[in-house]
């Protein structure tokens, strides 16, 4: 069975539609993927599910899909955020990869008190996770947003999403992950590589309920993948 290429559109799509590409997609489906007219592509955009559409229109720099049949509903993630302190650059890019192909409904950097960088590239992150859908089947690319400051967040916190962080202190702890199905709209939080200060972890337990990872200290980008699975594997729609 030959695979059909997946390419997310920022377009509308339904019948008919004629949803002209950018100048990097078409060089990929035409130059890369040596894909010629008539040719079928799998596009999705987010919102309006799975399409097969027709390459046309192909020149010299550009190119077109004619929207022609949808072949998979949109299905959107649990209701689950995940937030992290963001570490080395191919390593940030990884947990913003895995967090798409693992089922986050949003993805939010957070600046904590020992977090190491300072920035990011949010269109850059953004389009990792729109790669990332591309690649797992995804029909949703989770909302990339930019860094923002832990106690910001926490300031507005929404009460009715439960918060589960990640705390490293409790990996000598002999109990249970503490991850259990539970109704509502969830958060999970990944601390930074030097941990939550004692002055975020208290404020983090009156909000919200620490998470142990088991028995090892856990890389932060190692943590946000066992934390996802856990929690999917609980309450998600895994189980």
């Amino acid at each position: 069975m030959v695979s059909v290429v997946r390419l997310y559109v920022d377009h509308p799509l339904a019948e008919g539609h004629l949803v002209p590409l950018e100048r990097d997609q078409a060089h990929y489906l035409v130059n890369v993927m040596r894909l010629s007219a008539g040719a079928t592509v799998a596009v999705f955009n987010g919102a309006d599910g799975e399409w097969s559409a027709e390459l046309t229109d192909i020149s010299k720099r550009a190119a077109s899909l004619r929207v022609m049949a949808q072949t998979r509903p949109l299905r959107p993630p649990p209701d689950l955020w995940l937030l992290f302190a963001p570490i080395k650059k191919a390593r940030t890019d990884f947990i913003v990869e895995k967090a798409t192909e693992l089922g986050a409904a949003r993805i939010l950097p957070v600046q904590t008190d020992h977090t190491n960088s300072e920035r990011i590239r949010q269109d850059r992150l953004q389009t990792h996770a729109i790669e990332a859908a591309e690649q797992c089947g995804g029909t949703y690319v989770p909302e990339v947003e930019g860094l923002q400051k832990l106690s910001a967040l926490l300031d507005r916190w929404p009460e009715e999403r439960q918060l589960l962080f990640c705390d490293e202190a409790l990996a000598e702890d002999d109990g249970s992950s503490g991850f259990a199905k539970t109704p509502g709209p969830c958060a999970i939080l990944i601390g930074p590589e030097g941990g939550f200060s004692a002055a975020e972890r208290t404020r983090l337990a009156r909000l919200g309920t620490a998470i142990r990872l088991g028995p090892r200290i856990l890389r932060a980008d190692t943590a946000a993948v066992a934390a996802l699975t856990l929690w999917q594997a609980a309450a998600g729609d895994w189980s």
